[in-house]
């Protein structure tokens, strides 16, 4: 099976502006990471265009929050319905323009019906409190009324590992609570935020609810800085997300940024082959360009010898080509550049004294799923985010020296621990640095209704539906009185 049998027709894709599609002089190509060939070409905004999507947001922003529910909800329902419909194409355009394995693709399509599915069901909930005030003298007579209102309209900046539910994740909060919403594809995954945009545009939202804008460079800080925009939500990497805060010091910005996520094998975990196949398939799932992929497998001493052989054979079992091919688990990373700089950086752990156990090779853009031991805590497989197919495991003789080690690290999203001791899981969940804590499992588990986001390097804000439909709201309190109680 070739890529040109199964890919993404090549042909100009139109952007959205204000709900309607249109195109603009110059062009980015989008290109398979399996193998360079083109997908698509897609048409760049002017800065005129960009100007009317800002304003249009702008101008709609008043309406728009104060919409009926059902309206919302109608929408978010609608796209929820649409993408399960049309689940192969859109998992084939992910893994055309990301080069993901197709079964991670139609994953990616079915979390992203849940996730606006979940959305239109907050819509309709997320209604704010009532309080009691005549709960002291001077409050008698009086109620009070907490309800949450848009900040204003929203820039989504999305990253390229998941081009479809994390555009999700920022579009559906937004629409849910009547905040408009500008989309930033990442450009070398523009593609799925684009069918996004035909897909929303077959409902009843206004003129202005949404704009999709593949914008590179100058335009992109533009956007950051226009005051008209006093939300921004980003996920992608911590350097560019720290920019964009530097750059935006008044705006409310939300940010997912870095992680490199610890597995830790406690001696009670009764299963060993289950947890070497749950860390091999989820430090890989995604060529390891995913910001839960487990990078760090702590080991306790008195399994190690029965588990990194079984850890081993679990990550050489592993499929990896093509990655339309159905059978495929580990594609390309997304593009020759980034799997340069992960074998790089293999290179340079294996010259300081770490072994590889498997892996280590690099083909194009694809590298070997990759299982290294013994390496120096200051390599940089190590102490920073690989974003890569690559497995680092340490042999601790404690729990208390596992989660030392678990928080060494300027990173805090997520962790794993596979143990059955439902007190040494609370002990972990105090002492371990993370925003999120798996038991008996790995960082793989997002539910995309729950809070989620890391403490330290990961981020600033809480991915999640109703999370961040209170993140791009902020709350206003009205007082009745002369009530009677």
């Amino acid at each position: 099976m070739s890529v040109e049998d199964t890919a993404v027709a090549p042909k100009p894709r139109p952007f959205w502006v204000a709900g309607r599609p249109e195109t603009g002089e110059e062009t980015l190509v989008v290109r398979h990471p399996y193998d360079g060939t083109e997908v698509a070409t897609v048409s760049v905004p002017s800065p005129d265009q960009v100007e009317r999507a800002v304003a249009a947001a702008a101008g709609v922003a008043k309406a728009f929050r104060s919409s009926p529910a059902h309206v919302r909800a109608s929408a978010l329902e609608h796209v929820s319905t649409a993408l399960a419909e049309r689940l192969d194409e859109v998992a084939e355009t992910i893994t055309a323009e990301n080069g993901k394995p197709l079964k991670w693709a139609e994953v990616e399509v079915h979390r992203a019906v849940s996730t606006f599915r979940f959305a239109a069901e907050e819509a309709r909930r997320h209604v704010g409190e009532l309080q009691r005030l005549d709960t002291d003298p001077g409050g008698e007579g009086r109620l009070g009324l907490i309800r949450r209102r848009p900040r204003g309209p929203v820039l989504a900046v999305a990253p390229f590992n998941f081009p479809l539910n994390l555009v999700a994740h920022k579009v559906a909060p937004a629409l849910a609570v009547g905040a408009p919403v500008i989309v930033k594809p990442a450009s070398a995954t523009p593609l799925s935020a684009l069918l996004l945009g035909e897909i929303l545009a077959e409902t009843d939202l206004p003129d202005g609810a949404f704009s999709v804008l593949p914008v590179r460079g100058s335009q992109m800080s533009s956007l950051v800085e226009d005051p008209r925009l006093p939300v921004i939500s980003f996920t992608g990497s911590t350097g560019v997300g720290w920019g964009i805060m530097d750059s935006a010091p008044r705006k409310h910005v939300v940010m997912e940024l870095g992680s490199n996520s610890a597995a830790i094998v406690c001696p009670d975990w009764p299963n060993l082959d289950t947890a070497a196949a749950r860390i091999a398939t989820f430090g890989n799932y995604q060529a390891g360009q995913s910001c839960i992929a487990v990078q760090r497998v702590i080991v306790h001493r008195d399994v190690a010898d029965a588990f990194v052989p079984k850890l081993v054979a679990a990550v050489e079992a592993l499929r990896t080509g093509n990655p339309h091919d159905p059978d495929v688990e580990v594609g390309p990373l997304i593009d020759e550049d980034n799997a340069e700089r992960v074998a790089t950086w293999i290179t340079e752990a294996q010259t300081a004294g770490a072994k590889i156990l498997t892996g280590g090779t690099r083909d194009g853009a694809t590298v070997a799923p990759t299982v290294l031991t013994d390496v120096p805590a200051d390599a940089k497989v190590s102490c920073e985010e690989v974003f890569g197919p690559v497995l680092v495991v340490s042999t601790v003789d404690s729990v208390d020296e596992a989660f030392e080690l678990a928080n060494s690290t300027e990173y805090g999203l997520q962790a794993g621990i596979f143990t059955r001791d439902v007190h040494l899981a609370f002990r972990a969940a105090a002492e371990i640095e993370v925003g999120g804590l798996i038991v008996g499992d790995v960082p793989s588990f997002r539910a995309d209704q729950m809070p989620y986001g890391g403490v330290k390097g990961s981020g600033t804000g809480r991915e999640g539906i109703r999370s961040a439909m209170d993140d791009y709201t902020e709350e206003q309190t009205m007082v009745l009185t002369g009530l009677e109680l």
